[in-house]
């Protein structure tokens, strides 16, 4: 069916605003990934009665739809062939004691800039925080810098509506058919298969389901494949009195991670790495020797823990101290541009493929895989910028390479994460499958986990429309 007689049919069965014109399908044929997929028709759904319209529509007639937030996305979760459904009308927020309950199109930087207002805050920060929907947020599992402390989305998802490809809504958790069967699938044999991590948002979480309180994650990091993401219920916090942010610099990036093992048991809010290629891009007069450096941040006991820092680190040196907001906050901007950085690094012939850009081990592992991204390094003869969240084992790499090699970086990749696996970690912590790593979704489990995610696939999507391609390929 040709796009223009796909949009004119849906525009007669909702009231909302249809595009199908060339320059709308060129313009949401992108995201923040590297990826092109040109949709047939763009829906901006008003309602959940819109919303429901579609995908009946969509189900009759087997197209496939595609849930999208603000495409801050780096793998290509938010692109598909078939509608896309901009949920930028889903923007209402009702902030309350200890929870917000959100719909899926409203901004991070708009929530958070509500909930400062009543002395609150929302965990999960994302390096594009502001930029990003929280259904966006939800889809891939979400994290950040203060995810060390605060957790992931799926770790402050208390409630969340979606409407399956069915047209039918559902609310997690709740008491229902669907809910028993699905937890009828998850055994304490399956969820050991899991990578035993702080960050995964690699397939299905059935790792965090043991009752039925507890449905609403899976989810969390489902990328729109099991239904539309209407609204969620999150949790709050009241926003720390106090902080203090330590610059640690470092004369090479082993022994960054070596104290990074033993910095998280003092308990900072956050730790954060950012190699010699970004730190270059910093107007900043750095020790000559810096390699790498290290944020670390305690929003609590602050003077005992900055004592207790003192103590644990080997070889560091202390650059900055810092307690003042401003100053804190400016510190961090020049931390979450570390992908403009990045791009900095590289030529007009270069490219930054996202592939193996976020793979996540158990911190006192991440010096192995700091040693699997040098061999990699060396064996390709490639130059590979590393940043992150090393706190929670969940580091950025990002290869440079001279052109586009599909062959290369899928051999890199291949390998790069069968050696992740192998030391019990995940191929992403939290930026999801998309297009860039679903193939690789049943390397990370294994048969018998991913059979179980195509029945719960399955018994949400049976038609398979909703964002085919994403977690599940066969």
């Amino acid at each position: 069916m040709k796009a223009e007689k796909i949009g004119q049919q849906i525009q007669r069965i909702v009231q909302c605003q249809v595009l199908w014109d060339k320059y709308g399908r060129d313009f949401y044929s992108v995201d923040a990934s590297s990826y092109v997929v040109k949709p047939l028709v763009i829906v901006f759904p008003k309602n959940e009665n819109d919303i429901i319209k579609i995908l009946r529509f969509a189900s009759k007639n087997n197209i496939p739809v595609t849930p999208r937030g603000a495409g801050t996305g780096l793998v290509g979760s938010a692109l598909g062939s078939g509608i896309i459904l901009d949920l930028r009308h889903f923007d209402g927020i009702k902030i309350y004691s200890n929870y917000v309950q959100v719909n899926s199109g409203v901004l991070k930087g708009i929530l958070d800039k509500k909930l400062e207002e009543k002395g609150k805050f929302f965990g999960p920060d994302p390096s594009v925080g502001r930029y990003c929907t929280i259904g966006g947020m939800i889809a891939t599992n979400a994290s950040g810098g203060h995810s060390l402390k605060y957790g992931s989305v799926i770790d402050n998802l208390i409630g969340v509506r979606i409407i399956t490809s069915s047209g039918r809504a559902i609310n997690f958790p709740s008491k229902s058919h669907v809910s028993n069967k699905i937890l009828k699938m998850i055994n304490p044999d399956i969820q050991k298969k899991f990578p035993f991590v702080s960050k995964n948002s690699c397939g299905y979480r059935l790792d965090k389901i043991t009752k039925e309180n507890e449905l609403q994650k899976i989810i969390a990091g489902s990328e729109g494949t099991l239904g539309i993401i209407i609204s969620a219920k999150l949790k709050i916090l009241a926003q720390p009195k106090k902080k203090m942010l330590i610059i640690l610099s470092y004369k090479n990036l082993e022994q960054a991670v070596i104290d990074s093992a033993k910095i998280v048991k003092i308990k900072p809010s956050a730790l954060e790495l950012i190699d010699k290629n970004i730190i270059k891009h910093i107007k900043f007069d750095f020790p000559s020797d810096t390699d790498c450096l290290l944020f670390v941040e305690f929003d609590s006991n602050i003077e005992k823990s900055r004592s207790n820092l003192v103590k644990t680190i080997t070889g560091a040196k202390i650059i900055k101290t810092l307690t003042k907001k401003e100053e804190i906050s400016k510190w961090w901007s020049i931390r979450n541009s570390a992908l403009g950085f990045s791009l900095k690094s590289i030529t007009h012939e270069q490219s930054l493929p996202t592939l193996i850009e976020d793979a996540t081990v158990p911190v006192e592992k991440l010096v192995l895989l700091v040693d699997i991204i040098k061999r990699i390094s060396k064996k390709y003869n490639i130059d590979i910028i590393t940043y992150g969240h090393a706190g929670n084992g969940n580091l950025h790499i990002r290869p440079i390479m001279k052109q586009k090699d599909k062959k290369l970086i899928k051999k890199i990749a291949t390998e790069f994460f069968s050696q992740v696996v192998e030391i019990g970690g995940s191929i992403t912590g939290e930026h999801g499958d998309g297009l860039a790593r679903t193939e690789f979704v049943k390397l990370q489990y294994g048969n018998d986990v991913y059979s179980v995610f195509k029945k719960i696939k399955h018994e949400f999507d049976p038609k398979n429309i909703l964002n085919p391609g994403k977690i599940i390929t066969t």
